[in-house]
C-alpha cells in the first residue's frame, strides 16, 4: 500500500510540473504574437506628450542636399526574414567617415527605425555615415534575437565600410529607450559570444568603438530599476525576454548591460531626461569607468520628457551633444 501512495504521489508530482510547463509556454507564446505592434510612434508619443509639454515640436524628415540617402537595404537574413536599414550618408567627404548605427525605442515591442531619421540626416550633415536599423521586436523573437539582430547590423557596416567609405575603426552605435539598452548592451558584450549570433558576414567583428545611450536602463535587477521594484509586473522587459521578473532572474541579469561593465573600455554618452526611473545602474556603470579611466559623458536635460530626443527644444541640443561626444572620442 505505502509503494502504490509514493507511486501515486510521484505521478501526481509529474503531472503538475508538466502542467507548469506547459502553462509557461502557452504564456510566451501567447506574448509572442506574431503580429507586429503599432502602439508606439513618434506622432503618437507626441500626442500624448504635448499635453505636458504644450510647446514642443516634433521633428521631422528633411532631406538635405547635403545627404545622400539610400533606403530599405537588407543588413543580414535572419532565417528568412530579411533584416532592413537605411543609410544617410555626407554627399561630400573630406575621407572615410565615423558611422553612427542607430537603433529605435517602443519597449522592444514596437516603434521601428523611422523613428530617427531625422536624427540620422542631421548627423549625416554634419559628416557623420548614419544607419537607422531595425530588428525583431518581441511580438516576433523574444531576447536575444534583437542583439543577435544588431550584431550582424555591426558586421554589415563593417563588411560594407568601402561602399559606404566607413572609416571602421570609427563605429558608434547609439540607441533610445529600449533602443539604448540595446546599444549598451551591443556596446558592452563583444566578446560575449553567447549574444553574438551567427547569422550576416561573421567575418567581421562586432564590437563598435563608443556608445550613445539616450535614456536607456542599464539594468533590470539593480536596486534602482523599475523591474525591480515592480516584481509582479508584466511589462514590456518580461514580455521581451519571455519570462516574469519572478522567473529566470539570471536571463533578466545577463541582458542588463550593468552586468558586463568591469570588462568594458570604450566611452560612453547618457543623454537623459529628467524621468530618474530611466537611468537604473547609470551612476554605478560611470564610477566604474572612472575608476577604470574610460571616459563617460552624463547629459541631463531638466524637466524634459523621455522622448524629450524625438522633440525641439531638445532635439537641436542633442544633436549637439553627440557630435561633440564623437568628435572627442574619434578624434
Amino acid at each position: 500500500m505505502m509503494n502504490q501512495i509514493r507511486l501515486l504521489k510521484k505521478v501526481a508530482f509529474i503531472f503538475l510540473f508538466s502542467i507548469t510547463l506547459t502553462s509557461l509556454k502557452a504564456q510566451q507564446h501567447l506574448w509572442k504574437t506574431g503580429v507586429r505592434d503599432t502602439s508606439y510612434s513618434s506622432l503618437q508619443d507626441f500626442k500624448k506628450t504635448v499635453k505636458q509639454y504644450p510647446n514642443i515640436e516634433l521633428v521631422m524628415e528633411k532631406p538635405s542636399p547635403k545627404v545622400i540617402e539610400k533606403r530599405n537595404l537588407t543588413y543580414a537574413d535572419a532565417g528568412n526574414r530579411p533584416l532592413k536599414i537605411d543609410a544617410f550618408l555626407p554627399k561630400k567627404p573630406a575621407g572615410k567617415t565615423p558611422a553612427v548605427l542607430i537603433v529605435h525605442g517602443g519597449g522592444w515591442r514596437s516603434g521601428d527605425r523611422s523613428q530617427h531619421i531625422p536624427l540620422a540626416q542631421q548627423l549625416a550633415e554634419r559628416g557623420y555615415a548614419s544607419f537607422t536599423a531595425e530588428y525583431r521586436l518581441s511580438t516576433e523573437a523574444f531576447y536575444p534575437a534583437a542583439v543577435y539582430d544588431l550584431k550582424a547590423a555591426v558586421r554589415w557596416l563593417k563588411a560594407s565600410g568601402k561602399k559606404f567609405n566607413i572609416d571602421t575603426t570609427k563605429v558608434a552605435i547609439l540607441g533610445f529607450s529600449a533602443g539604448g539598452q540595446l546599444a549598451s548592451l551591443v556596446g558592452l558584450t563583444p566578446d560575449v559570444q553567447k549574444l553574438a549570433g551567427n547569422f550576416g558576414n561573421t567575418k567581421y567583428a562586432n564590437d563598435v568603438a563608443a556608445v550613445i545611450d539616450i535614456d536607456g536602463t542599464l539594468s533590470f535587477v539593480h536596486e534602482e530599476a523599475w523591474e525591480t521594484k515592480n516584481k509582479e509586473s508584466i511589462n514590456a522587459s518580461a514580455k521581451w525576454l519571455g519570462y516574469p521578473r519572478t522567473e529566470r532572474l539570471d536571463l533578466w541579469q545577463e541582458a542588463s548591460p550593468l552586468t558586463y561593465a568591469d570588462k568594458n573600455n570604450i566611452p560612453f554618452l547618457f543623454l537623459n531626461s529628467s524621468v530618474e526611473r530611466m537611468h537604473a545602474g547609470r551612476d554605478e556603470f560611470t564610477q566604474q569607468m572612472d575608476k577604470k579611466g574610460v571616459y563617460t559623458k552624463v547629459v541631463t536635460f531638466e524637466n524634459s520628457p523621455h522622448s524629450f530626443c524625438l522633440y525641439q527644444p531638445w532635439f537641436s541640443q542633442t544633436v549637439n551633444h553627440i557630435d561633440t561626444f564623437l568628435k572627442k572620442v574619434f578624434k
